[in-house]
């Protein structure tokens, strides 16, 4: 009979675990990675890991600011095989970052060679390129020696690197950081080291200051680009209260006169972090465009500075609304984030207002005078103590020198008969014959007063915390001398202007006017088609659209209006007509011109007329007339209108014939006075217009009850005139209508005969 067959031997060692744990467990070990060791900057120094092992190690390579230079290729080598074991490009990367002058307010790294351009040219190869340490790096790395900060072993352990660096200067603010981690990010501007000195010298007197009077020492970010800071107080204020905002900083420009009247303007300093090829081609893409149609020529005159020069068209353009209409559709102006977020003292993510980020500094700085301090002090006690041996030998020194000739073992000996301790003895005998002279025991007796003194100071000076605060103070007057606004590198690049007012559209001035028709579809694709195509208007027109769409409307507008969207979330939108896409292709989604949400629809676009009215109306039949220059927006988010409920819709929006005014593609004559509104139950009710109170924002009153459903569709019309709607391809009126005509919120009763079967009767 055969054997059945042994089962297989199990491995051991194997650990049952479900799927969703490991996943997780292997997730967050990565996020506590990336946040810690990689994205987020320390509050204390500012550095990530990589700045912080890039730095030492060229200390370690001795690339001081007085010495000379060494390649990059041997930096970076150093780098990944002793501290950084990542890639050598992004390890050469974050170098070449530090060395920047446009990249970095106050560089840790001198290159030498190319390090890459304000176009946005990359750097060369880290076989040509050379660097060593800028002064201000070499003051955050002032004291690793006097054990002010902790060591810890490299990724192989045969190393050991710092684990925060001393930082004699405040680089987080000063250099500004960015970083996206898991599930966090933080982005801080760089500030001016004078200002921050200020604050922290402010702050140490008076640690519980306000946010205000801090601001009133830093009034915003430094860039290493220069620009114009433009915002409003207020908001650096809040912004640095919650440690999230952000701040509009524009070009600097000047306009200069030339012969005949003509000027040109040239731009001397452009926004931070903007590439300057990239903002002249998108320049010169709205040039082509036609979107800037009083600007003849641009062309880039720079050389080691920044000199960007604008031609405009004619010498009637005015220079300041030309700057304007750049500021708003270029770089020219940007805007940059605030996001306080970085790891404290415990390694713990978490947004700082300025305040702590300030305190969390000077905290460091205690701890380091301390640590140093206390440092300084075991070496003195072990300098005084072989120097009091030596004073003992030199009293005793017949007797010391008869003790070594004839003794065998002369250490213990000397030990007993002087009380000595066992490195005083060592040292004794480690002494050379030319130190028994008389002036070197006078030298030792000054060097142990010297050092007595400096004992006590020191001890002085670790019970007393205001006197530590002092000797802070002293440090960062030092650090504001050093790199302050008084020197070449630390005065102020910025400048500070005043806000300009928020305005969402092109200054009209300087758009080409031009008939269009602005076509919306189904799906939500809208352009612009040259010329007022009434074919298109009516829905006519053979008009092409993406496989599965369809025509929704179309308004004739010009090229200088402004169109006013209602979308199903009862908001209002604002688009210019010159931002809209050409009428080649299909457009683009309305979606990348307004925040509009993907759970929302377009009711109907119509163009802004500041003296139109329309008339709203939600799903559940409430409604109100709204100003049309109420709900003008100027942002992308739109402005709220109609108040919705859960599961509630804009259903509604029509305008009032004769509220525009001449001009206006809307219906102009003789004013509405009624309002004709049919539920999803088929049921049409007819009543006066004066019963709708004209509102800018709410629910609204009720305009239709229904028992099932809800408002299918509304019009506003002359009751003399009678009510139209579209039946198939013609348009058909009823003027008797006293059995429909009522009561505002009454139910209604079913249509006339032949009236429409759509879903939205008026609206076609």
């Amino acid at each position: 009979m055969a054997k059945a067959p042994a089962a297989p031997k199990q491995p051991e060692n194997i650990r049952t675990t479900p799927l969703a744990d490991a996943l997780g467990e292997r997730y967050l070990a990565y996020a506590l990675s990336t946040i810690v060791s990689r994205s987020l900057p320390d509050v204390r120094d500012g550095l990530k890991p990589v700045h912080r092992r890039l730095l030492y190690a060229m200390r370690q390579l001795k690339l001081d600011p007085a010495g000379g230079f060494k390649k990059c290729a041997r930096v970076v080598g150093d780098v990944i095989g002793k501290y950084h074991p990542h890639g050598d490009a992004s390890v050469y990367d974050a170098l070449v970052r530090l060395a920047q002058e446009f990249a970095v307010r106050y560089p840790l790294v001198e290159g030498q060679g190319n390090f890459g351009n304000i176009d946005g040219d990359n750097a060369a190869a880290m076989r040509y390129t050379e660097a060593k340490l800028t002064p201000f790096a070499q003051a955050l790395m002032d004291g690793i020696d006097d054990d002010a900060i902790d060591l810890r072993p490299t990724y192989d352990g045969e190393e050991s690197e710092p684990v925060v660096m001393p930082a004699a200067v405040p680089n987080l603010l000063a250099n500004g950081s960015s970083g996206i981690a898991v599930g966090m990010a933080t982005n801080i501007p760089p500030h001016n080291v004078g200002e921050l000195c200020d604050v922290l010298l402010h702050l140490i007197k008076t640690p519980k200051a306000q946010i205000a009077t801090l601001v009133d020492l830093i009034p915003g970010p430094d860039f290493p680009t220069g620009g114009v800071l433009v915002e409003n107080r207020d908001t650096i204020i809040e912004a640095y209260k919650t440690g999230r905002g952000s701040f509009r900083l524009r070009a600097k420009w000047v306009e200069e006169k030339l012969s005949h009247g003509q000027y040109q303007i040239a731009i001397t300093e452009i926004p931070y972090q903007v590439q300057k090829a990239k903002l002249i081609e998108r320049v010169a893409a709205l040039m082509d465009e036609k979107k800037l149609p009083f600007l003849a020529d641009i062309r880039d005159e720079s050389t080691e500075d920044v000199r960007v020069v604008l031609e405009p068209k004619s010498r009637g353009v005015d220079a300041t609304q030309l700057m304007e209409q750049l500021f708003r559709q270029t770089d020219l102006e940007i805007r940059f984030g605030l996001n306080m977020n970085v790891l404290g003292a415990d390694s713990v993510p978490r947004v700082m207002d300025l305040r702590e980020v300030l305190q969390a500094y000077l905290d460091h700085r205690q701890i380091v005078l301390v640590r140093s301090s206390n440092h300084r002090l075991a070496e003195i006690v072990r300098r005084l103590e072989m120097l009091e041996g030596y004073l003992i030998a030199y009293l005793n020194l017949d007797e010391v020198i008869k003790i070594i000739r004839t003794e065998d073992e002369p250490k213990p000996k000397l030990m007993r008969r002087f009380n000595l301790t066992d490195n005083q003895a060592e040292g004794i005998l480690n002494m050379r014959l030319r130190s028994l002279r008389k002036l070197e025991e006078f030298e030792i007796k000054t060097e142990h007063k010297k050092l007595s003194d400096e004992k006590k100071e020191l001890s002085t000076l670790l019970k007393d915390e205001d006197k530590q605060w002092k000797v802070i103070s002293e440090q960062v007057k030092w650090a504001k001398e050093k790199f302050g606004q008084k020197t070449t590198l630390g005065k102020r690049r910025t400048e500070l202007g005043e806000a300009p007012t928020a305005v969402i559209a092109p200054i009209e001035s300087l758009v080409e006017k031009e008939p269009v028709t602005v076509v919306l579809s189904k799906k939500g694709w809208i352009r612009a088609m040259k010329g007022h195509k009434d074919e298109v208007v009516s829905g006519g027109a053979d008009v092409k659209f993406k496989e599965g769409d369809e025509f929704l409307t179309a308004v004739k507008a010009q090229s200088t209006d402004k169109i006013l969207f209602f979308g199903s979330d009862g908001r209002f939108y604002t688009v210019a007509v010159d931002r809209l896409p050409q009428g080649r292709g299909f457009g683009e989604p309305i979606r990348l011109l307004v925040d509009l949400p993907n759970d929302a629809d377009i009711v109907g676009i119509w163009v802004y007329v500041r003296e139109q009215k329309f008339l709203v109306v939600s799903s559940v039949g409430r409604g109100f007339i709204v100003p049309a220059e109420q709900v003008f927006a100027q942002t992308k988010n739109g402005k709220q209108c109609l108040t919705l409920g859960p599961g509630e819709k804009g259903r509604v929006c029509t305008p009032i014939p004769g509220t525009a005014g001449t001009g206006s593609d809307l219906l102009v004559g003789t004013p509405a006075d009624s309002v004709a509104i049919i539920g999803d139950n088929r049921k049409l009710l007819i009543f006066p217009l004066s019963e709708v109170p004209e509102m800018a924002r709410g629910r609204g009153v009720i305009m239709q009850r229904y028992k099932e459903g809800g408002a299918a569709d509304a019009k506003v019309f002359n009751l003399k005139e009678g009510l139209s709607w579209k039946s198939g391809d013609r348009e058909r009126t009823e003027t008797d209508l006293k059995d429909w005509r009522g009561e505002r919120a009454q139910a209604g009763r079913l249509p006339p005969k032949g009236f429409s079967r759509e879903d939205r009767p008026f609206s076609g």
